[in-house]
Order: C-alpha cells, then structure tokens, then sequence
C-alpha cells in the first residue's frame, strides 16, 4: 500500500475510533478526554498498533488544536472582563505559584536531577493544561458557571507566566549569564503587551474586517488571522496559546456569537487530535520504572491545585461546590508541560522526561475524572451544613 493510502486509511480508523470513544463518554456521562488519551498510547511509540504514517499530521494538528480551543475560550469573554479579572486575581496568580511549582522543584532535587532539571520539573508542576481545562468545561456544561472566570483567569495568568518562565529555563538550560535571561524575558513582555494593547482599543475594527455574509469567508479569515497572531506571538518568546486566546478577546460580542457557531466543528476536529497526539508522543515503557514517583508527585500536586481553584473561585464569592469544581478542574496538566520537559531533554537532562510524561499522563487522565465525579461529593456534605 503506498504512502498516500496508508495515511487514509489510518486516519480514518482513527477518526472512526475516535466516534466510537466519544458516545461511550456520553453514555457514561464522563468527558471523552481520558480515554481519547489511554487509547492514543494503543497507537502511537511503543503502542501495540502504531500509526506510524500519520505521525507528522497530528503533530501538526496538535498544535492548531491548542490554538483553536484557546480561541475559542477568549470569543466568550471581553477585554474588559479579562482586565478586570486579572486585577481581582492577581493574589491568585501569586497563590497558584507558591502552591505548585515547589512540590516540582523539591521532587526533582530528590531524583538527583541538577538544579536545572528540577526548575523544569517545577514548571511541569505549577501549569495547568489549557487545553484539556477548555475541552473540559465546554464537555460539562460549565462555561457559564460561577466560578469559570476564577478558573480562566488562573489558566490565562499561567499562560502569560509562562512568557517569563520559558526564556528563563532556556537561558538556565543553557548555561548563559543573567543579561541573556533578562532580554528573553524583556522581549517575550513586549510581545504580549503589544498583543494586549491591541486587543483593547482596536477590537471593533477587527470585527469589521473579519464579518461577510458567507460563512466560509468568516471562518478562513478569523483561522488565518488566528494563526498569525499565535504563530507571531510563539516567535517573539510568549505563547501561541495566549495569542489565539486575546484574538477571541478582541473580537465584539456581536460577531463573537456567530464566530463559535461556524467555529464548532473544526474546533471539535483539531483539539480531539490534540489529545491523540499527546498520547502518540508517549512510550508506555518509559513510564512503568519512574510510575511510583510521577503517581506521588501528582498526588501532592493534585491537593495544591486544588487549593489555588478553591482559592481564586472564593475571591469571587463562589459556594463550596463551585470552588470545588474550580480546583478540580485547574488539575490535568498537558501541552505546557510536556513543551517544558521536552526543553530540558533536548538540553541533555533525559531523566526529567519519563517523569514528567507519566506525571502529565496520570493527570490528564485523572484531572477530568476527578472535576465529574467531585461535584456529587461536595453537594452531599454540603446538604448537612446549616444555611
């Protein structure tokens, strides 16, 4: 079978089992991330039936599925919203990297990794994954929750952070001095102020520009701009996810609407293949010596996400079920996180990789677990509580 054919037909086995995950998700009332994820390693490095021709395309579609979830996050909140939640949570921001990048950092000193590596390992920790956190919400229902801007705002903080941290670990892995570092950091700032400033005085001219009355029009012109703002901003040292998340931002209510409409669809296609790619990148046998590390380390790191959502969603006066929910939906880690262990392995530090994946692995498969299943628990203690 030539190449052409084989690509066809893997793929379409895969988007086939892929239908077949999803209605047992739905029959079961679970979101179909976790096992997209568990059956991805069937298929990919080391799986038993590996895809091997349709490697390079998910790759690729990994990364615009990132940039469509995120997109499609920011169509339904404004600048203004964003602004005013990132004054209200900044405490939040601050609390999210006390609790969470340290169990990291302290693991990694533990497994005898050098500084460096377990300043990775702590970037592996503290970032929740956007990706799977968008996925989630919108497969429960819960984007017009309460505490869903608590939870965005800590995602999009993380996010903008991670324009400081990446070119901070780069220059760290690197072995360069503090001026490299500081002009790394100086340029991925700018970038995402410039992106900002934008966002906010020239949001109606872009609506203008992206509205026509063919619906195929409005979708190559707002994936096209999409693309170039995230692949600008990930040039300039911020983060493509951030870009895709301030062109949804800046777009005006009233184009945003009918924006998610056409939007549906392919963003449904690309992030499914996002969490098949994730899954295709890992070898299950790289995982099982490293396993009992990566499985306490999310345990510990589980209980401190789960404080920074119950914290931010409580500066907003959220009840006890909201906050729950908040913090256990900031608990899968992913695409952050695997960009940031994949750094310090190609630096020569290999032994943060195992670790690392099977840690991402456990959480994004129990993170999703544990936000459906959390609910019913904290609404039947708090039953028993007085009003």
């Amino acid at each position: 079978m030539d190449h052409v054919a084989t690509l066809l037909v893997e793929l379409g086995l895969l988007f086939a089992g892929l239908s077949l995950l999803g209605l047992i998700a739905r029959r079961l009332g679970l979101s179909p991330v976790p096992f997209v994820l568990v059956a991805a390693l069937a298929v990919g490095n080391g799986g038993l039936v590996p895809l091997d021709t349709a490697a390079p395309f998910l790759s690729a579609a990994a990364e615009i599925g990132v940039v469509l979830l995120l997109l499609t996050l920011g169509l339904e909140f404004s600048a203004t919203e964003l602004f005013s939640s990132f004054r209200r949570h900044a405490p939040s921001g601050v609390v999210d990297l006390v609790l969470n990048a340290p169990p990291g950092f302290v693991a990694g000193l533990l497994l005898g990794l050098p500084w460096q590596g377990a300043l990775a390992l702590a970037g592996v920790t503290w970032i929740s994954s956007s990706g799977i956190v968008a996925r989630l919400l919108g497969d429960l229902g819960r984007l017009a929750n309460r505490e869903t801007p608590a939870v965005l705002a800590v995602l999009v903080l993380e996010d903008l952070a991670m324009a400081l941290f990446l070119p901070l670990l780069v220059v760290a892995l690197a072995g360069d001095g503090p001026a490299a570092a500081l002009g790394g950091m100086a340029l991925a700032v700018g970038a995402v102020a410039l992106v900002l400033v934008a966002a906010q005085r020239h949001g109606h001219r872009l609506g203008r520009l992206l509205t026509h009355d063919d619906d195929e029009q409005v979708l190559l012109r707002l994936v096209g701009l999409t693309l170039l703002v995230a692949g600008g901003a990930q040039a300039m040292g911020a983060s493509a996810a951030v870009g895709a998340f301030l062109v949804g931002l800046a777009l005006p209510a009233s184009f945003a609407e009918r924006a998610r409409t056409i939007l549906a669809p392919l963003r449904d296609l690309f992030a499914a293949l996002f969490f098949v790619a994730f899954g295709f990148a890992t070898d299950p046998g790289a995982i099982l010596p490293v396993l009992p590390a990566a499985l306490a380390l999310a345990a510990v790191s589980t209980l401190t996400k789960v404080g920074t959502g119950w914290f931010a969603a409580r500066r907003d006066g959220v009840a006890v079920p909201g906050r729950l929910r908040a913090g256990t939906a900031l608990v899968a880690r992913g695409e952050f996180s695997v960009v940031i262990a994949g750094l310090a392995v190609s630096a020569g530090l290999a032994d943060v990789g195992p670790v690392a994946t099977g840690y991402v692995l456990v959480l994004a498969v129990a993170g999703p677990l544990l936000t459906r299943f959390a609910e019913p628990v904290a609404l039947r203690r708090t039953a028993f509580v007085p009003a």
